[in-house]
């Protein structure tokens, strides 16, 4: 079957999102790379995220209550994390490995946001479902925020984080306008919604992955990352999840 009749065929049953497919020819460079890792999608299978941004007010329930970081903890490298006002800076340690500010408790299904802004560059993102092991410390689905300095435009997809790379990397032509949301500067709004096997993610209130996992990454903690690199420092605020139960 063509992809067009599929997207038919979906749009009939009452799918919202029909099939994607084809790379941007901007993204060439990184598809040496990233087309061999293990988890990297076909394009043509890749789904699109055309769903506004959820209201992000009612329900939710700050992470961050005080500068004790209550309910966090550190797991990974030895960079440091710091809290004041409500506002987590983290800060790279060169050399050591990638850290991450972890919360104490696993999530399953939620609504989560936050607001992220570098003043030293660095690759980073927020962990999510994410689990431990006596070979990593931290691995699983991340909201990837590669940084001010990339050109790549990825910031907003999902990476899979020690455990096979790129579940859903901005690839595709659909993807230019997302690719260009970014902020070099200022303050960038993360959001996340996970709901069973559905994960979608919008950054500064524009569409960015839509993947459906195998219920391998259905429950697990936050993370928010400073990676292996020689210098970055990165802030958050407004960290707060609503979780999503049955009626």
């Amino acid at each position: 079957m063509k992809k067009k009749d599929i997207t038919l065929v979906l749009l009939a049953l009452g799918f919202t999102h029909a099939l994607a497919g084809e790379i941007d020819p901007s993204q060439e460079p990184w598809l040496g790379k990233y087309q061999k890792q293990e988890n990297a999608p076909k394009p043509e299978d890749m789904l699109l995220n055309t769903d506004p941004e959820p209201e992000l007010e009612k329900g939710f329930k700050a992470l961050v209550t005080d500068d004790a970081l209550t309910g966090w903890v550190v797991k990974g490298g030895k960079s440091t994390f710091t809290a004041k006002d409500g506002v987590v800076t983290g800060v790279c340690i060169p050399g050591e490995a990638s850290t991450y500010l972890s919360t104490k408790k696993d999530y399953s299904d939620f609504i989560f946001t936050c607001e992220m802004k570098w003043e030293v560059d660095i690759n980073s993102g927020v962990m999510f479902r994410a689990q431990s092991n006596e070979k990593h410390a931290v691995f699983g689905p991340q909201f990837e925020m590669e940084g001010i300095e990339s050109t790549r435009g990825w910031s907003g997809g999902i990476y899979g984080q020690s455990c096979g790379g790129y579940w859903y990397p901005l690839w595709l032509k659909d993807h230019a306008k997302v690719r260009k949301a970014l902020k070099k500067e200022g303050w960038n709004r993360v959001t996340i919604y996970a709901k069973g096997n559905t994960v979608k993610t919008w950054i500064n209130g524009v569409p960015a992955a839509h993947w459906v996992g195998d219920g391998t990454y259905n429950k697990g903690y936050f993370g928010l990352q400073i990676h292996h690199a020689p210098k970055g420092k990165v802030l958050w605020r407004g960290i707060k999840v609503k979780e999503l139960t049955e009626k």
